[in-house]
């Protein structure tokens, strides 16, 4: 009888929550935020338009049609399904340039991306490993020395920048790299000293772990949720940059299809025929629009204080 009531009052019990696998509860975390979801999923077709570009694209980016030099849009009059977002003052092709453009934009903003994230770490990790051997003189250099160019507007140091190298695609990736390298750099510097203090840090000192281990193994991983989020939020940075100096001649040179360089190509005919400008300027504001939700989303992910109750 006491076996019974037992078991019974075992069944009555309500069963504890079985624990989530860590996508899972990170994408349920996510998909709280809705603009963020969308956000995403324009980023994913963005990057997909630009994977298959070659494929997707009905003509050739430097092809041109000498029949048909600054097309309207088909919706427009005169136009035409041939185009269906018209042809530049070369004749070739708006789609099919936008498409391209969209593989040469997310290329810039993720090749400035991983080269910041990676000399940032090494530079934020410095500071902090080699406080103990080499004093703190490692440590001003380099806090000052990124202070120093974070002192100067963004913009203005990367045509700087350009301006010394010469305008090119992968000299445009070095400025817009050296202009968000400070960013990493103090937010890894900031991490790793806000973890140095805790006991797990403690307690790999007493194992005999070694400082460049130590950094690595122990501390970094600990580090990477906001590191994740700047990187995310930085990829949107760097188009822009990117924009911004190809708009100005300094970025990537023609024929190449890049939006910043689009919109140089056609600022004379902003009144004339406006479409030449209104094209390439929406496409990097729904990418730049569309890559700030997602890492909003993404940081509320990461970040259990943000997320929504």
């Amino acid at each position: 009888m006491a076996e019974t009531s037992v078991l019974a009052r075992a069944v009555a019990e309500p069963v504890g929550e079985i624990p989530r696998p860590p996508l899972r509860a990170f994408w349920d975390a996510f998909k709280e935020n809705r603009g963020a979801v969308g956000g995403l999923a324009v980023v994913v077709l963005i990057v997909l338009l630009a994977i298959f570009a070659d494929l997707i694209a009905p003509y050739s980016p430097t092809e041109q049609f000498r029949d048909a030099v600054r097309a309207p849009p088909m919706w427009s009059a005169g136009g035409s399904s041939r185009f269906w977002l018209g042809t530049d003052s070369l004749g070739r092709d708006m789609l099919t340039r936008l498409i391209h453009g969209a593989r040469i934009s997310l290329f810039i903003g993720l090749a400035v991306m991983g080269v910041s994230f990676v000399i940032g770490v090494g530079l934020g990790l410095a500071c902090v490993s080699l406080r103990g051997a080499w004093g703190s003189a490692v440590d001003v250099l380099i806090t000052r020395t990124m202070d120093l160019i974070m002192a100067v507007p963004g913009l203005v140091l990367a045509i700087l920048v350009v301006a010394v190298l010469g305008p090119s695609l992968a000299n445009t990736i070095v400025a817009v790299a050296i202009v968000t390298l400070p960013r990493y750099v103090r937010l890894v510097r900031a991490s790793a000293l806000a973890e140095l203090g805790r006991d797990y840090v403690t307690a790999a000192r007493v194992a005999g772990v070694g400082p460049a281990r130590l950094m690595l193994s122990t501390v970094l991983p600990n580090c990477l949720s906001p590191l994740i989020v700047q990187a995310a939020l930085g990829v949107s940075d760097a188009i822009l940059e990117a924009a911004a100096l190809g708009f100005l001649g300094l970025g990537a040179q023609a024929p190449t299809a890049e939006w910043g360089t689009m919109l140089a190509d056609a600022r004379e005919f902003i009144r004339s025929d406006p479409w030449l400008v209104t094209m390439p300027g929406l496409a990097i504001l729904v990418t730049v629009v569309a890559v700030n939700l997602a890492g909003d989303g993404l940081r509320d992910a990461l970040d259990p204080k943000m997320r929504r109750s």
